[in-house]
């Protein structure tokens, strides 16, 4: 549906570290980056991008969920994210509650924000 989204981040360096580091695992590298006002751009294998720029503005917490190709990459997301600095917000685990093979994990990023990985993948 997207091809790419942009949002501000009050922390440019740190965002930036922050989310390649802990969506390394789900294959996403950077892309064209300006200054801290124009931002960089977060390519996944999709050819979607996400896109995060300096803001004065306070930034509303969003949930940002990435698809995972595996339940291992869910795990190493998890464990990227929170030595990246992000705090836990949910252990890799099956949410059967969205429907039977949802298996995600959770993390709260530098500015609030709650970073998912799913797999919608049956098993391993």
């Amino acid at each position: 549906m997207f091809d790419h989204v942009k949002f501000g981040v009050s922390d440019y360096p740190a965002a930036k570290a922050f989310f390649l580091r802990a969506l390394a695992p789900l294959g996403v590298v950077a892309g064209a980056e300006g200054d801290p006002s124009y931002g960089i751009e977060l390519l996944g294998r999709n050819n979607a991008s996400l896109c995060l720029c300096q803001t004065r503005e306070v930034v509303a917490p969003l949930h940002l969920a990435f698809a995972a190709n595996t339940r291992q990459e869910v795990e190493d997301f998890y464990l990227a994210a929170l030595a990246a600095g992000g705090k836990d917000n949910g252990a890799p685990g099956l949410r059967p509650h969205y429907h039977a093979n949802y298996y995600a994990a959770f993390v709260i990023g530098p500015d609030g924000h709650n970073i998912e990985a799913v797999c919608h993948a049956p098993g391993k």
